[in-house]
Order: structure tokens, then sequence, then C-alpha cells
């Protein structure tokens, strides 16, 4: 199925008891934790967040705007301080489905919160030059420049340095090859959690309504300002 348990998950790590109700996914650029996000959220009928957002709706920037401006330390701070809060309201019931940076689960200190916390935790992999062509391929699309992309061999080094933090997540799941639409069928059941919302997702739907890892919904885009929107006027979520 192209996922595979890790060995935190069985060994059976003890949890505080929100994995039933968060799922935070990780992984390096490209990877497609924001668009699977998106799709399995809709599967299970939770919200889906991307904690970037977040940070950025917290500190009143762009995150790029706060390495540029702050430095990768204070971008560090604004991200545990979200990624707090955001686990003390899972705990107070809300459900999510997570994309969490690419550097955030790296940051020992991010990790003991999640592992203390206890959500589900999957880490979405595919080759490192199929991650190169995405990341690519989406700042040609959203004409942004981007300075890991201008190395593949660089790009290379971060990720391989990265790969053994991401590999600590409960659940590792390589998505080459795949749909977007499969990957969440396939995480829902991986996860037990597919009973939830089955008809979400019909299995054989016209091919014009499955996206390629690549790609990024414009559709969903306006779901992500429709949550934005909520917060900002204060609505619970």
């Amino acid at each position: 199925m192209g996922a595979k348990r890790s060995d935190s998950e069985r060994s059976g790590s003890k949890r505080s008891g929100i994995g039933k109700s968060a799922i935070l996914l990780i992984g390096f650029m490209g990877a497609g934790k924001s668009t699977v996000g998106r799709h399995l959220a809709e599967r299970l009928g939770w919200e889906f967040e991307d904690l970037d957002e977040r940070i950025e709706q917290r500190e009143g920037r762009k995150v790029h705007e706060i390495f540029r401006e702050s430095g990768e330390a204070e971008f560090r701070v604004a991200e545990r301080a979200a990624l707090q809060e955001l686990l003390s309201e899972v705990r107070d019931g809300a459900r999510r489905v997570v994309a969490l940076g690419g550097g955030a689960f790296v940051q020992r200190k991010n990790a003991k919160l999640i592992e203390d916390a206890g959500p589900a935790t999957v880490f979405l992999d595919a080759s490192v030059n199929e991650l190169w062509r995405r990341c690519r391929e989406q700042a040609k699309r959203e004409s942004v420049e981007r300075p890991l992309l201008k190395s593949l061999s660089s790009f290379s080094e971060l990720y391989k340095a990265r790969r053994p933090d991401y590999a600590r997540a409960s659940l590792h799941f390589a998505t080459d090859g795949k749909t977007v639409e499969e990957i969440a069928v396939e995480l829902a059941e991986m996860l037990g959690t597919s009973s939830i919302e089955q008809s979400r997702i019909e299995p054989n739907r016209p091919s014009a309504g499955r996206r390629s890892m690549g790609q990024r919904s414009a559709d969903g885009r306006d779901a992500d300002r429709q949550v934005s929107n909520r917060r900002k006027r204060g609505e619970k979520n």
C-alpha cells in the first residue's frame, strides 16, 4: 500500500489520547502535505490546517518575511508557540488534519511537544528527484523564487539531513506514482479512520477530478482562505 509503521508505532509508544482527533502530516517540501491534507480532511469530515498559515496570522507577517526580517531563530519560536496553541485546541476536541512546515518536526522541542500530545504523525515521502520536480513546477506556477531550488545538490543534502527525523513519524507513506485521492484513501484506511466519511471520495469518479501530487487546486486555496477568514472573525473551528 505504500505505507509502513515506524518503530515507535510498532513498539506501542505511550500517547496522551488525541491520536484519533488529529493527524499531523510531515515531510520535505514538495511532499504534498497541504494537498494531501486537504483531501484527507475532506474525506474524514475534519478541518484542514496549515501550521505556517497559523503562524502568519499570529505574527501578522508571511513566513518568508519573518525569516528575512527576524531570522530563523525567531521563526522557530513563533512556530513552537503556534504548535502549542494548535495541540491545545486538539486536546479540547477539535478534529484536524494538519500540514507542518518542512522544518517543524526536525526541531527537537517541537517533536517533544508532538510526542507528548500523541497525535498520529505521517511522513509523506518521495524520491529526491520527484520532490525536486514538484517544487520546481509549483514555483513556476506561482511565479515565486525559492533559494533551495537553485541547486539540486543542496536540495538533496537538506532532504537527506532531515529524513532521519521525518522517519520518526508513526507512519511512513511513499507517495511516488499515486494520485492525491489514492493517498487520502490509503491513509484513512491505515490510520483506521476511513469509516468516518467513506462517501467523501468515490474511487471511480472521472479522471478530470483526479489530481496528481504536483498540482494545487484553486478550490483548495479557497478552502484555506475560508478557514483563515473564520479565524480572523474569531469564529470557533
